[in-house]
C-alpha cells in the first residue's frame, strides 16, 4: 500500500456503517449509536473527514463548529483503523479539515484523556504545523460520567494564519 493510494475526504452516508464498525473496532473510543455516524456522515459531513483505501473506511474524525464560538472547531473523535497506523493518518485527516476553504477555522478544541500519548502527539503536530500554541486545562473529571472513564483535558490550539 502507498499513502498516496489513500483517499481523505468528507464522508457520505453510505460510509456510516462502516465509520460504526471502525469506531467499535478500536475498543477504547466511545461507541455512540447508528443513528450518530449517520448524522456525521449528512449534518456534519462539512466538517467531518474519512481515509478511504480500497473503497473501505479506514480512518474517521468526527467534528463540530463549536456552537458559542464560531471559529472554533471541536474535534469529537479519531479513528484510525490498526493495520493503518503508523501512515500519519490521524494529523491528515484533522488537516484536511482545517484546510477547506468554505471553513472559517481561527481554532481548534478537543479532550484527550491523559493516558492516550499518541492523540496528544497529534494535535501537537497540528500545532507545529501551524506554528501556534496548543494549551490544555481541566475540563471532565471522571465523576462528570456515569461509567467508569478517565478525566477528559481540554486542549486549545491556535490561532490559525491559513
Amino acid at each position: 500500500m502507498s499513502i498516496s493510494e489513500i483517499k481523505i475526504c468528507k464522508p457520505k452516508r453510505g460510509q456510516a456503517s462502516q465509520i460504526y464498525k471502525l469506531v467499535e473496532k478500536t475498543k477504547v473510543l466511545d461507541l455512540n449509536s447508528e443513528y450518530l455516524y449517520l448524522l456525521q456522515t449528512t449534518h456534519f459531513k462539512d466538517v467531518c473527514s474519512v481515509a478511504i483505501y480500497e473503497d473501505k473506511v479506514i480512518g474517521f474524525v468526527s467534528a463540530y463548529m463549536i456552537p458559542t464560538e464560531p471559529n472554533t472547531l471541536f474535534i469529537w473523535q479519531v479513528a484510525v483503523d490498526e493495520a493503518y497506523r503508523g501512515n500519519d493518518l490521524a494529523r491528515r485527516l484533522i488537516m484536511e479539515i482545517l484546510q477547506r476553504d468554505e471553513l472559517n477555522v481561527n481554532y481548534l478544541h478537543t479532550t484527550v484523556s491523559p493516558s492516550n500519548k499518541s492523540s496528544i502527539r497529534v494535535f501537537e503536530k497540528v500545532a507545529s504545523f501551524y506554528k501556534t500554541e496548543m494549551l490544555n486545562e481541566e475540563f471532565f473529571e471522571s465523576s462528570d460520567f456515569l461509567n467508569q472513564h478517565e478525566k477528559e483535558v481540554l486542549y486549545k490550539i491556535g490561532p490559525f494564519n491559513k
